[in-house]
Formats: structure tokens, C-alpha cells, sequence
């Protein structure tokens, strides 16, 4: 089993909470929006890191981490990248994507809502963790952690903070 946690849009700035949040876990998604590389140093220092850089970030965040990620972990295969969309409401070029490398997730960030869908479609799960960094419109800090098991995505909580 592999335990995952899941954050997007911390621009620039890392909650201490993430740390005990995380705690667990084996490796941390960021779904972009970094805000500066630091915060990728401090994670990555913390768990081993996947991340995809956001329409935020600069040239030091995009030199270290791609605009996709596509990978396996166990048996469950992730695309990942900033802007994406959600079912039903894919950025142009997405859904071709997701069709081409048939993901059971699909990770996305950038709208600061978090979103947890089913897209039956396209057989997979998609997450959008909301936004873990104190800029933007959102009114709560969100990250997700998860399990993946083979090919099962088990036992998904939530964090949720009123944002200062």
C-alpha cells in the first residue's frame, strides 16, 4: 500500500499543518501553483515529490518540474498538470489526453474548488484538492491524502482549515 497526500495552489507559502497532515504518507502530489521553489525544496526534503509546475510559478519551479505528470503507482496510473478541467468541462486538449493514456486519476489544480468526480466516461477518478496557499478567492485550505493498493484507491480524507 502506498499512501498518498495531495495538494495544489499553495503559491509561495507551506501551511506547518501539511507536515502532520502528511506525516504518513509516502509520496506528496503538488498539482502546480508552487509558488516558489522553496516550498518544492521543503516537501520534496520531507517525502518524495511529484509535481507539475502552475500558471504561477517561475522559470526555477518550471527548470525543476514538468507542465504533465504521467505515472504509476502500484497499478493505478495518474495523469497530472494544472489546468485541466473536470469531467465534463476539460481544458482543450485534456480530454484526448486522458483518452490517449487512459488514467484511473486524473490530477488537476488551479481553480482553488475542490473537486472530487467520478467520470464514467472516461473511466477514472479525478481530484482537484481546492487550494493550500493563503492567495486567491477560496475560504478554506484543502489537501487530500489517499490510498492506493494495487489497483484500488482507498480511504480518502480531507483537511480543512479556515484561512487566515
Amino acid at each position: 500500500m502506498t499512501k498518498i497526500g495531495l495538494l495544489s495552489d499553495t503559491h509561495g507559502w507551506l501551511n506547518p499543518k501539511v507536515f502532520d497532515f502528511f506525516k504518513d504518507c509516502d509520496e506528496i502530489w503538488h498539482a502546480g501553483d508552487i509558488g516558489d521553489i522553496s516550498i518544492a525544496d521543503d516537501l520534496s526534503a520531507f517525502k518524495k515529490l511529484r509535481a507539475v509546475y502552475g500558471n504561477i510559478d517561475d522559470f526555477d519551479v518550471r527548470r525543476e518540474y514538468p507542465k504533465f505528470q504521467i505515472f504509476t503507482v502500484e497499478d493505478v496510473k495518474v495523469v497530472m498538470t494544472h489546468i485541466g478541467g473536470y469531467p465534463q468541462h476539460y481544458e482543450i486538449g485534456i480530454k484526448d489526453l486522458l483518452i490517449k493514456e487512459k488514467p484511473d486519476i486524473f490530477v488537476s489544480g488551479h481553480s482553488h474548488i475542490l473537486k472530487v468526480m467520478r467520470d464514467e466516461k472516461l473511466n477514472l477518478l479525478h481530484l482537484n484538492p481546492g487550494a493550500a496557499g493563503k492567495n486567491g478567492f477560496h475560504k478554506s485550505l484543502t489537501m487530500l491524502r489517499f490510498n492506493i493498493e494495487r489497483k484500488n484507491i482507498l480511504n480518502l480524507e480531507l483537511f480543512e482549515a479556515t484561512r487566515q
